[in-house]
Formats: structure tokens, sequence, C-alpha cells
């Protein structure tokens, strides 16, 4: 009797184990319910395997802190949770979720930074979307600049125009030291395959010249030809005479209508007044217009206008350029 009772307390507790094992990898691998179906968790940087169990039942999900907590412990993957948020949807294991926490496998948002966008723009679409963490609208355009190691003082075109993917709760800080990254690779690649006989400097003088080419381009057809216009005037010593780069100069103040007192009032940005390249880009451009700048086709033509239709109409010569005018601007 007595070797079947110290069997028996053996036997009990081995099978009570194993019938707890058994629970807990059924439990693990059963699909959870959510609320509404899916849900969103947010696990911010430095959170405990406590704080996340929490908030994962906080946000919906219909599971036990306590058990979650501890499957995450013993299987040595606690201390492994990345910070991010994560979609969350019904029929979801706990071993599934806990292993979407550990590979991080988090919700990208993204922004939108256009072709042709000024700097004051870009700041608005960041300061807009509510999945970044914002600081910029305290710091000074300098200060951003240093805050993203760049070493131009002006910011205007620094910022390569595409849309950057991010995790929610990152900087504007951190998307635009990424865009002043591409912007700089574009810029060198572009540079470094340019046209060598062109009348440009240096690359930030390019982009000076690609971001007037982005504001002038219509149609994208005519994008070549718009910056042979430009080179050859360039070339020759002529004024760049362009209506953007003058509405830049006016600023905030530009109600739109561009006036013929406009185009005589002296700016660091008139054209009409003023000789060879404004001295800063007037917009982001993009890659089109870099390549456009730095490799136009040869050409003879010193003008162009819009024909009204997004097109543009070039011509040799100031007659032909008012005939074009004559016939496209003024209807005659």
């Amino acid at each position: 009797m007595k070797i079947r009772f110290l069997i028996v307390l053996l036997i009990v507790p081995i099978l009570l184990v194993a019938g707890a094992a058994l629970w807990a990898i059924n439990k693990a691998d059963s699909g959870l319910e959510v609320n509404q179906g899916v849900t969103e968790v947010t696990v911010p940087k430095g959170a405990s395997m406590r704080d996340v169990a929490q908030l994962v039942a906080d946000a919906g999900v219909d599971i036990d802190p306590r058990f979650f907590y501890w499957m995450a412990r013993l299987s040595g993957q606690a201390h492994q949770i990345k910070a991010g948020s994560y979609e969350v949807r019904s029929g979801i294991s706990p071993r599934g979720l806990l292993d979407k926490l550990v590979s991080g496998d988090v919700i990208l948002r993204s922004v939108a930074l256009i072709e042709g966008w000024t700097f004051r723009q870009v700041r608005q679409a960041l300061q807009q979307n509510e999945d970044l963490t914002h600081e910029i609208a305290e710091l000074t355009d300098a200060e951003i600049l240093k805050r993203i190691g760049a070493e131009e003082s002006h910011p205007e075109g620094l910022f390569f125009p595409d849309t950057y993917s991010f995790h929610r709760g990152d900087s504007e800080i951190d998307v635009l030291k990424r865009a002043y990254e591409q912007m700089q690779t574009h810029l060198a690649e572009q540079w470094a395959g340019r046209d060598t006989s062109l009348p440009l400097k240096s690359p930030y003088e390019a982009l000076i010249l690609a971001s007037i080419v982005e504001k002038e381009t219509g149609q994208a057809e005519d994008r070549p030809m718009i910056a042979s216009v430009f080179i050859n005037r360039l070339r020759v010593g002529m004024l760049l005479q362009t209506d953007p780069t003058v509405i830049y100069g006016i600023g905030e103040r530009f109600d739109g209508n561009l006036r013929r007192n406009d185009l005589t009032r002296d700016t660091p940005y008139n054209t009409y007044t003023r000789n060879g390249l404004p001295p800063t880009p007037i917009a982001m451009p993009g890659l089109a217009s870099l390549r456009a700048a730095l490799n136009p086709p040869e050409s003879k033509y010193y003008y162009f206008v819009a024909r009204g239709d997004g097109s543009s109409e070039f011509s040799r010569s100031l007659a032909e350029h008012n005939r074009a005018v004559r016939k496209f601007q003024l209807k005659r």
C-alpha cells in the first residue's frame, strides 16, 4: 500500500504539470477575440512585458495579461518586444501575437512630399500629420538644418519629394533627415553624370536650376526642352526672366496675380532684374527635373510660352516668341 501511495504521489504532480502544459500549449495556439474584429496596440519605447500585456488587453484583445506575460517570460521573448503600433485582428493566437510583437511587424504610416512644394508647404504637411511626433513648430529653419546635419544655410529645395513611410511616433526631424539624405544622393548621382559643358559651377547651382524647371513645367515631356532654354540663356548671359522666381521673392504676400510692377521690383529672386540664377532653389525638384537640368538636349531655343493646355511653345528669337505670345496668350 505504501508503495502504491508513493507512486500516486509521484504520478499526480507529473500528470498535473503535463495537463497544465497541454492547457498552456492549447491556449497559446487558440484564436483570440478582438473587439470589433480589429484593434491597434501601440507599444511605447521602454515598455516592460507587464506593460505590454496590459496594453494588449486594454486595446480590446480578449487575453489574460498574466497569461500573456508568463508565456513571453517562459519563452525567453519578454525582452525582445519592439516598440511601435501593431494591428491585431480576431483569430490571431497568443503565440502569433507574441511573434508579431517580437518581429516588429508594425503598421507603417506615410507622408507625401510633393514635387514643386516649398519648404513652408513641407513644414505644414509634417505638422498636420497626426502620426508624427511634432517638434519643428518651435524651431527656426536654421535649427532644423542643424538637427538634420545639413551644411546649407537655407532649407529650400534640399528635400527630395517622395512618399516616406514611418512608424507612428517617429519625429518630423526623422522624416526630414531621410528626405535630405535622399536629395543629396540623387543630386550627387546626377551631378556625376552631367553634361560637363553646362554653365553650372556646383551641384547646388544645378539644384537651383532644377527647381526652376520643376515650377515652369506644365507637361512632363516639355521638361528637358525648358531646361535647355535656361541653359542657353545662362550661356549667353541673358536674363532668365522666369515668373516663378519672382513669385517666390514676393513670398506670402503673393495673391495669385503677378503684376507688371512685380516684374520690375528688384529682389534677390527677380530674374527680370538680376542676371544668372537666384540665390537658392525656389521649390523641391523631382528626379526628372534634376535629370533635365543636368543633361538637357541641345537646342537653339531661348524662349517659351504656355499654350494654355499645359504644354509650351518654344521659340528661337524674340520675334517668334512675340508671335507665340499673341497666339496663345493674347489670342490674336
